[in-house]
């Protein structure tokens, strides 16, 4: 992360409004308005905007988040752009002062039901690295042709060059936090040779991975000098705007599977551990509660440091996003907060906890088990069918039972016909999955009640317009309705789900 300044709340627009104008308008007028209001972010070094849109110098060849430090451009010589693959694929480079690789995803993704929005969350996930674009197409029920042109048109860069972006950054990651050598990062990253992830590098960063490395800022050649494969790859995952901590590690602690999961520490220093079945083979993170001053929220946006040990380096970038969805890290507290608190109910408890998340999961299809069973059921699963890590670490001893093995050893009641739906696909719950498809599906599992539902639908699927069957939630709390209901339960004010 880099330095910068956090002014107070912009007069023009907030980040939702921007984005949602990205998509809404089109005609030249209404694109150079647009575009003023992006240049304004730019001029205020705005931090909220950071993720949401990148622009690029045409003088200098080089491409920022909005509250990049440098000097303000002049607005002629200023592009804009949807994400850094389309500023890449402009050729325009990395800003080696701002790093706008480092930025929170734009919480534009992961509200937006529709095929671009799930495109880009499989990506995040790394499917088209695994599957290659006609997976992506697969998973999504398009064809190739149409996921390209509907990204393209969207977000300035294909599935390709959107992947190719996403190495490059896991690939920084590694160079400057790690010492592992240069070919064995070319591949963890993702490329498929030496010679791919060396053009890369050069295209995106106007450096050799060598020089890359020697750029690390201090506290990253610190953090390198620790980074063993024992030691684990450090990262700090950043956010946008306030980030109430303290709820989110409560949670955590309320419903932490034991085998699976701890919580230690007091509250306000608390570390998160939780076992990770990744696609390559296993992990484990360690997740620390970072408080802000005494009595306030994490900052105006900052980051949360983490450690992660994998087996297989290429889940690295997996497993990030997975983190990132567990933590709700690219949500825009901004607009969330703006809407809630306009309404009288929850104006004060939106004042009371500025920043409050909307906490998702590492692993969908274990949080729909457990929305089920419960802890303690879950803790028994857990300890008779989880896998054994074949190294444990400390309490953290099993992987939850993957769908199949539940199915086939546990076939009986609500809790095996859901395994079964899961393990057969009947069931899609991956960040893909189109939520009212899965709501349909799981609501045609035998047993399984609409709240339970409601639940998965909130965390599994990362929905953040959410309301459980019972009292009214009002409309006007549209399209935060997850986001009101964590409101009332962090007062006391409505029953916890489970």
């Amino acid at each position: 992360m880099s330095d910068f300044r956090q002014p107070g709340p912009p007069v023009w627009r907030r980040l939702d409004s921007v984005t949602r104008t990205a998509r809404t308008t089109r005609t030249a007028e209404h694109t150079d308005t647009h575009e003023d209001v992006r240049y304004e972010a730019v001029r205020s070094r705005d931090a909220r905007f950071d993720g949401a849109f990148f622009f690029a110098v045409e003088t200098t060849g080089i491409y920022c988040r909005p509250s990049c430090p440098a000097v303000t451009p002049k607005r002629r010589n200023v592009r804009f752009f949807a994400t850094a693959a389309a500023a890449q694929g402009s050729g325009f480079r990395a800003c080696r002062r701002c790093r706008p690789d480092a930025v929170p995803g734009s919480a534009d993704w992961n509200v937006r039901a529709d095929v671009v929005g799930r495109a880009m969350r499989l990506i995040g996930d790394g499917v088209v690295d695994r599957e290659g674009v006609a997976g992506l197409a697969v998973r999504l029920g398009y064809s190739a042709r149409q996921v390209q042109r509907q990204l393209t048109a969207e977000v300035g860069a294909g599935p390709v060059a959107l992947a190719r972006a996403q190495r490059a950054h896991t690939a920084r990651v590694l160079l400057q936090t790690t010492g592992l050598p240069v070919t064995e990062i070319a591949f963890a990253s993702g490329f498929a040779s030496v010679r791919q992830f060396n053009d890369t590098i050069r295209t995106v960063y106007a450096a050799t991975p060598s020089e890359l490395r020697a750029a690390a800022p201090a506290r990253d050649r610190a953090a390198r000098r620790t980074a063993t494969p024992s030691a684990g790859v450090p990262l700090r995952l950043a956010h946008r705007g306030p980030y109430q901590v303290g709820p989110v590690f409560d949670l955590l602690q309320r419903e932490a599977v034991a085998g699976v999961e701890e919580v230690g520490g007091d509250p306000g220093h608390r570390v998160y551990r939780r076992t990770l079945r990744l696609p390559y083979g296993t992990g484990i993170v360690a997740v620390q509660e970072r408080p802000g001053p005494p009595g306030t929220s994490t900052g105006s946006g900052g980051w949360l440091d983490a450690r992660l040990h994998l087996t297989d380096l290429r889940d690295l970038t997996t497993a990030v996003q997975r983190l990132r969805r567990l933590f709700d890290l690219d949500a825009d507290p901004y607009a969330v907060d703006e809407r809630l608190g306009a309404d009288p109910r929850l104006a004060p408890l939106v004042a009371a906890r500025p920043g409050l998340r909307s906490p998702g999961t590492a692993d969908p299809d274990e949080l729909a088990v457990r929305a089920l069973v419960g802890r303690a059921e879950a803790e028994r699963l857990v300890q008779r069918y989880g896998k054994v890590l074949d190294a444990p670490c400390g309490t953290l001893t099993h992987l939850f039972p993957e769908p199949a093995v539940l199915a086939e050893a546990a076939p009986h009641g609500t809790p095996g016909a859901l395994a079964a739906a899961l393990a057969d696909g009947a069931v899609r719950l991956d960040p893909g999955a189109d939520r009212d498809d899965a709501e349909r599906a799981l609501l045609a599992v035998p047993g399984l009640d609409a709240r339970t539902v409601a639940v998965v639908r909130t965390r599994a699927l990362g929905d953040p317009d959410v309301a459980p069957p019972g009292p009214a939630v009002p409309d006007t709390w549209r399209p935060w309705r997850s986001y009101a209901l964590n409101h009332l339960r962090a007062a006391g004010e409505w029953e916890n789900d489970r």
